[in-house]
Parts: C-alpha cells; sequence; structure tokens
C-alpha cells in the first residue's frame, strides 16, 4: 500500500501521581516533555497531523499548540487514547506516550512500513535482566526467554483499532496492543530504541539530560559544486566582488556568481534543504541577473530558521582565466560578514573545458551545527 497518511496522538493527559507532578509539562532542555515527540514527528511526511491529549482543564499557551489538534485525557489510558481518536482524520494512526521524548524518526519510518489495513505493528526490545516474581513475600524465578518490553509509539489502522478499544468489554488493558490483540487483529514487530525509554521516576530525568547533554551539538557537513560558462562580454563576479578588466564573464541567469552559488548548495545540503535550483530556479523571471549575494542572505535565513549555524566553508575555485589570485582576501572578506571561509584558486593545468579557458568550476564544503 502507498501513500499511507499517519495522525499521530501524544498521550500527555496523566496527572502525574506516581512521579508527583506533571512530567509531561516538565522541561527537558529547552522544550517541554510532550515538544521533542512533535519536533520528531513532524519531520516525517507521511505524518500528516499531531494530535496532543492533555489533562482535561489544564490550558496551554496557543504559541505552544499551534498547528497541534487538542484533545482532553479521560479517567483511564484507554479513554484518553479514544479522546485523541476522534479527532484523528488519517486512515492510520500512531499512539506515543510523551513520557518517552527521545524516539527517533527511523523508529518512526520502521513502524510506517510495516503497518497496512490489516496489521499493527509495535517496537518492542528483549528483556537483558533476570527476572524475579515477588507474591506473598515469596520471590521466584521468571525465565526471560522470549519475553520483551513494548514501547511506543504503536501504529495501527485508525478505524480497527477504535473498534478494538470501544469492544473490550470493561477489560484493562496495559497498551492499544494488547486491545488490539484481544481483538484478534494481527500484530508486527520492529526494534525498539533504548533510548526510547519512558521517564516515570524523577531519576529517569537525570539520565535523559543526560543523554542530551553528550549529544547537545549536532555536526554536519555539506557538499555544493557548480560550473558555468565563460564568455566575452559579461560580468565575472566572483564572491559577490566584480573582477575588474576580466576579458570574459560567466553565463548564467543570474549573475552567475559560481563560489556563491557553490556556497549555497553546500550550506543548504548541510542543514537537508533544497538545492538553489529548486529555490531559484532559472525559470522565474524573478531571479534574471539577480544579485547572488541576496540569495545568500536568504538561505543563510532558511538556515538559520531550521536551527543551523554555519561555522566554516571551504572553497576550491578552478579557472584557467583570468589571473584570480590578489582578488583572494578581498572575496574572503566580502563573505566573511556572513561566517568563516577559506578560498582556494586552483588551475586547471590546461586540461578540459576549464584549462581551456572555457569555463569555471567550483566546490565548497560547509560545516554546520545545531543544538
Amino acid at each position: 500500500m502507498q501513500n499511507k497518511n499517519f495522525s499521530f496522538v501524544i498521550l500527555a493527559g496523566g496527572k502525574g501521581s506516581r512521579i508527583g507532578f506533571k512530567k509531561q509539562f516538565t522541561k527537558l532542555g529547552n522544550l517541554q516533555l510532550w515538544q521533542w515527540s512533535v519536533n520528531v514527528a513532524k519531520n516525517i511526511p507521511e505524518i500528516c497531523e499531531i494530535i496532543l491529549v492533555i489533562p482535561d482543564g489544564e490550558i496551554l499557551e496557543n504559541n505552544l499548540t499551534q498547528n497541534l489538534i487538542i484533545a482532553h485525557g479521560g479517567a483511564e489510558r484507554s479513554d484518553s487514547v479514544l479522546n485523541g481518536l476522534k479527532k484523528c482524520n488519517c486512515d492510520f494512526v500512531m499512539i506515543h506516550d510523551a513520557a518517552r521524548p527521545l524516539l527517533s524518526e527511523n523508529l518512526l519510518r520502521d513502524l510506517i512500513y510495516n503497518t497496512d489495513e490489516n496489521c499493527g505493528a509495535v517496537p518492542v526490545l528483549p528483556v537483558a535482566d533476570a527476572l524475579k516474581k515477588i507474591e506473598n513475600n515469596n520471590i521466584s524465578c521468571v525465565d526471560r526467554e522470549n519475553l520483551f518490553i513494548t514501547q511506543t509509539p504503536q501504529s495501527f489502522p485508525t478505524k480497527k483499532l477504535i473498534y478494538a478499544l470501544e469492544n473490550l468489554n470493561n477489560i484493562s488493558v496495559k497498551d492499544d496492543a494488547e486491545a488490539w490483540l484481544l481483538s484478534g487483529n494481527k500484530l508486527n514487530y520492529v526494534k525498539g530504541e533504548k533510548f526510547n525509554f519512558k521517564i516515570t521516576w524523577p531519576e529517569d530525568f537525570e539520565i535523559a539530560r543526560a543523554l542530551i547533554n553528550s549529544n547537545k551539538n549536532i555536526i554536519r557537513s555539506g557538499i555544493g559544486y557548480d560550473v558555468h560558462k565563460l564568455k566575452p562580454g559579461r560580468k565575472l563576479i566572483l564572491g559577490g566582488i566584480l573582477i575588474e578588466g576580466s576579458p570574459v564573464g560567466l553565463l548564467g541567469h543570474s549573475d552567475a556568481d559560481i563560489i556563491t552559488h557553490s556556497i549555497m548548495d553546500a550550506i543548504l545540503g548541510a542543514a537537508n534543504l533544497p538545492d538553489i535550483g529548486n529555490l531559484f530556479p532559472a525559470s522565474d523571471e524573478n531571479f534574471k541577473d539577480a544579485d547572488s549575494i541576496k540569495l545568500l542572505e536568504n538561505v543563510i535565513k532558511l538556515v538559520k530558521n531550521s536551527g543551523y549555524e554555519i561555522k566554516f566553508i571551504d572553497v576550491v575555485l578552478q579557472a584557467q582565466i583570468p589571473k584570480l589570485n590578489k582578488y583572494r582576501e578581498i572575496i574572503i572578506n566580502n563573505l566573511a560578514k556572513y561566517f568563516d571561509v577559506n578560498l582556494k584558486f586552483k588551475s586547471a593545468e590546461e586540461l578540459d573545458d576549464a584549462g581551456a579557458g572555457l569555463n569555471m568550476t567550483c566546490w565548497a564544503v560547509a560545516t554546520l551545527s545545531k543544538d
């Protein structure tokens, strides 16, 4: 089945009876616990809507719940799930505990792949510890072979899950998969994640904080490449600087600033954003003879809005003509208004089109960091 569409229900309706406070609204890093799950789910194209289930009577600030659908919790977990499901508009649904903030995009993709109209999917991990059962002050051993712990999110066809939960006949279930199986449905399983643990006790917060602090800065790299023909009578602009007296310039829809173009694509690649051909297409007359430095400023805004900081840019320009070395520091200083940059000019050694003075080629590598 193709083009699956999913609702993502985050259960944040607990009253905090075990831990002593509403943990779902406690901050982990700079975000409330439930917000971590939102930030992961919104990166998955198949997830079309996010439903947040909060305690009845709870009021959250509008800026926190923008683009979210709000439902209210019930007396039991299954009641809260049903309240969330009634807000769903998609064929499939994932149910996730807000108390599991460190899930990954890969886990969501695994669940999507293993869910269809006849079968749900859950993440599981094998029990690694020795098990004991204590009953009436007597302790006995439990065989852990073939035993697994179940995590969330759990993924199902929406209508079938609603039916399973509405027909429990007063049976108390620990999770949605139990209701699903009691209704006679098939269930797939995928490998769970150890980081996707449930925050239940105060010390669990300390573990989660240690984990996010150990990986506070994400470092990403991107590569940019561009090539343009050289043509007599065109202005030659490199890194936003006009190369005075050049007998040739670069041919392009915009000003054909090959250095700036390569840098933009490197930055966009590191931030996992579309390249300049998609952002500023040659078919759009608005970009005819455009100043590439102005386009670069737009790219920098896009990247910063995605949470990235540009740490360093390294550029190699290959050209036979004209001689450019005297412009190196001038171009670097112009680009240094935006980021740290290094620039190298290389001769094509009279090889191929660049060596014949027919074109220039340029490569750039961008290093970005994200908190």
